[in-house]
């Protein structure tokens, strides 16, 4: 059972909150009783869960661009926060090479941006900087990455998630030690789950070629990913930050991940999802796009160990639940009763 009682009345301040993980980890919170604050760019598609999911009535939200710190700072001064939730970033590896010199911007100096709030504040208490499993330096290695492998991201969406892991460390060492303020990163694998609408992810490539009925297009078949339910990281997110809100020692630096037995090829994600849907198939095409690792898995031995943590939904699930909630959002269902009913299922775990 994940307990939610600690975020009761909680302030929390959430960069990104219109996006993807953002919003589901906004509901969670929501459900939890929280005050919440978002600061990020107006919603990242159309249609989006942000809005579908009825977010955008229930928080304060403060639509702002991470590189403005002025704005930044205003809302978190407004906001006063406890918590700090930083996920605001330009989040694909395609995208990246189109756009590097944004995603460098974002993704580093929104980390600053962010850190220097931080830092002149007096009422954070714990601050999580959520990154990427591709933070690695990818030999393309059979096992898995564990934390003190060295960071060194290949394309520049990875490499500057690297340089964010690496500004939270010197923000770390220069300006908090001795401030009673908690600073961990986490480093989570590939999320799928209900409310996906971004380009270049698989499950909602699969998802657009159901509503179409088409054969799905799979780019890199051969591709092995730590694919999981959203839910996974975010509990594992909100854990950290609560462990380390009661005990300092807990903050550190974090990966998560599935299991072993659900790090698949996009292939074999495929396979599942036609399965679970049915009458569907995939066909792959040759990549001629930029470089992307081919192998990739985390090792989690260190929050499973440290915090207790460990993975509830296996793969199957994880995609069962993905169609679920799509179905509902196709038949113009209730989505805000569907994520809920979701995330109250995975607490019960």
């Amino acid at each position: 059972m994940h307990d939610l009682s600690f975020y009761k009345n909680k302030k929390v301040f959430i960069t990104g909150h219109t996006g993807f993980k953002g919003s589901w980890l906004c509901r969670i919170l929501l459900t939890a009783g929280a005050e919440i604050t978002g600061y990020s760019l107006g919603v990242p598609t159309e249609p989006n869960l942000y809005e579908l999911a009825g977010i955008d009535k229930n928080i304060n939200s403060v639509i702002g661009d991470i590189s403005d710190i002025k704005k930044l700072e205003n809302a978190f001064i407004q906001a006063k926060p406890e918590i700090v939730f930083h996920l605001a970033a330009q989040p694909l590896v395609r995208e990246s090479y189109k756009e590097p010199a944004y995603t460098y911007e974002t993704n580093v100096m929104g980390t600053v941006n962010i850190l220097e709030c931080l830092r002149k504040s007096e009422t954070v208490k714990s601050f999580l900087n959520i990154t990427t499993d591709k933070v690695y330096k990818n030999n393309e290695w059979v096992w898995g990455y564990r934390e003190n492998e060295p960071l060194d991201g290949f394309d520049p969406y990875s490499n500057s998630k690297s340089c964010s892991e690496l500004i939270t460390h010197s923000y770390k060492q220069s300006f908090f030690l001795n401030r009673g303020i908690s600073i961990s990163t986490a480093r989570a694998g590939n999320v799928i789950g209900g409310g996906d609408f971004s380009d270049d992810r698989i499950i909602p490539d699969c998802i657009r070629a159901a509503k179409k009925n088409i054969d799905i297009i799979v780019r890199n078949p051969n591709s092995t990913r730590p694919y999981q339910h959203v839910l996974e990281p975010l509990f594992a997110y909100l854990l950290i930050a609560e462990e380390q809100y009661k005990n300092i020692q807990m903050a550190d630096w974090y990966n998560v991940g599935p299991d072993e037995c659900d790090c698949v090829t996009t292939g074999n994600l495929a396979d599942l999802f036609c399965k679970k849907w049915g009458k569907m198939k995939w066909t792959s095409i040759a990549n001629k796009g930029p470089h992307e690792a081919n192998f990739l898995k985390l090792d989690c031995s260190k929050i499973k160990q440290k915090l207790e943590w460990k993975p509830s939904w296996h793969i199957e699930e994880a995609i069962q639940k993905t169609i679920e909630w799509t179905k509902v959002y196709f038949d113009k269902g209730n989505i805000e009763q569907e994520i809920d009913r979701e995330i109250e299922a995975f607490r019960k775990e």
